[in-house]
């Protein structure tokens, strides 16, 4: 089964999926990779999750660390799942790199080194954005780059965390904008 329903964020319209018991997606209606993984005619319904999701949201967007997640279960390869995973242990309020993210997992996969491209396009097409807080990574220029929901939306997103933001940049050009 899957279910969808929608949330009216100060950033715009939200649709969030389920299969009936986790998250499997949360997009900014209009971003990169709008509703990936969902079937041809998913159902309107007024889940359990979907109420948890929105009280989340409620406080998120309130200014407030919203603590813990409701259930979540994003679709993809064991490598993405693990990006994710590491998304999911950055702080509210902070950032962290594409190299450090790759860092983390070469040394979890006992590697000498692992792609920030790589990390890069699994963070990309995460499924459950702002939970997964996907935004909270940046290029270890400063470069706000690589939101599917825009970088200005990424922008705002930081600054409602009150991440320290200065010195970020939105790139000039580029495929994440």
């Amino acid at each position: 089964m899957q279910a969808v329903d929608a949330y009216s964020s100060p950033l715009g319209r939200i649709t969030l999926a389920s299969d009936g018991q986790a998250l499997t997606g949360l997009w900014f209606d209009g971003q990169k990779y709008f509703g990936a993984g969902l079937g041809a005619d998913p159902s309107h319904q007024d889940l359990p999750v979907f109420q948890e999701a929105k009280a989340w949201l409620d406080r998120y967007f309130a200014g407030q660390d919203p603590g813990a997640l409701p259930p979540l279960n994003p679709s993809g390869t064991p490598f993405r799942k693990l990006v994710w995973e590491l998304l999911c242990q950055i702080p509210y309020g902070h950032t962290v790199t594409y190299g450090q993210l790759a860092a983390q997992i070469a040394q979890r996969q006992g590697v000498a080194s692992m792609s920030s491209q790589a990390v890069g396009g699994a963070v990309g097409h995460n499924p459950i954005s702002i939970l997964i807080p996907c935004h909270r990574v940046v290029g270890a220029s400063g470069s706000l780059t690589g939101y599917a929901g825009g970088v200005e939306k990424k922008l705002a997103l930081l600054r409602l965390e009150g991440a320290p933001v200065e010195g970020f940049s939105i790139p000039k050009k580029g495929t994440a904008l």
